[in-house]
């Protein structure tokens, strides 16, 4: 079978998104100067409708590999026994989660919008859920209207907003939902229609992907010439000496 060897480079060459350098540095460019104005990496991208959740009451079915009983499972509770049968000091189980927790230096929070925006900030685990609430009142479109924040399923809305992320479960990441709290009297219509993020802030969408899929300017592959087979010289034959007979006698 013969392949075309340039045929397979133009089909590697294909799999990738060609990609203007300029615009993928204007993208880095965006997302440095939003991250030194509010402190922290975002960035922002939309989801699609049947990942985000959109009503309060929402029940995911799983499959039923999801509720079978692996070996890992297995290993996993005979593992927890073990430990519980140890009896650890205070102190000890103290030492042992500092040191979990100082191994851990990033959370990543994922905010979702009813909109199916996803608005993605970086903090670190000791910093408190305020923070984020912080963040989202500098980032909506209407600050002025009370909102709240919820986790979900099923919906519990998240009031105690002075605990660190460690304590409320939000390492190494995790994903919360939007939401304004105004009366369904008032003007509610319109402030669930959207938009929920400010003009500067979804800019910012998909930039990411700019910067992740950016490459250099491809050259021309160098040909390599062939490599002509080395000569092999050809061994002649020791000549062998005549030898004289005993028997012969001059």
């Amino acid at each position: 079978m013969i392949v075309d060897v340039s045929s397979q480079f133009s089909l590697k060459r294909r799999r990738f998104t060609n990609i203007d350098p300029m615009e993928a540095e204007e993208a880095k460019a965006k997302l440095a100067a939003a991250k030194e104005k509010f402190g922290r990496e975002i960035r922002v991208f939309e989801t699609s409708a049947a990942s985000s959740s959109q009503t309060e009451e929402s029940i995911t079915e799983e499959t039923d590999e999801f509720f079978e009983f692996t070996a890992e499972d297995y290993y996993r509770i005979m593992n927890a026994k073990k430990e519980d049968k140890v009896l650890k000091t205070r102190k000890l189980k103290e030492a042992e989660q500092a040191a979990r927790r100082s191994r851990i230096t990033k959370t990543v929070i994922r905010v979702r919008f009813p909109d199916n925006h996803t608005l993605e900030a970086t903090f670190h685990p000791s910093e408190t859920v305020q923070s984020l609430v912080d963040l989202l009142t500098k980032v909506v479109a209407r600050p002025e209207l009370p909102f709240y924040i919820y986790t979900t399923p099923p919906k519990k809305q998240i009031k105690d907003t002075s605990q660190d992320f460690y304590s409320a479960g939000f390492v190494p990441g995790a994903i919360v939902y939007f939401s304004y709290n105004i009366p369904k009297a008032d003007d509610a219509s319109d402030a669930k229609s959207g938009p929920f993020l400010q003009e500067e802030i979804m800019s910012l969408k998909g930039l990411e992907l700019l910067t992740k899929h950016a490459e250099p300017v491809e050259s021309a592959p160098e040909t390599i010439p062939e490599a002509s087979p080395p000569v092999v010289q050809e061994k002649k034959p020791a000549e062998k000496k005549p030898v004289k007979p005993k028997w012969l006698k001059l």
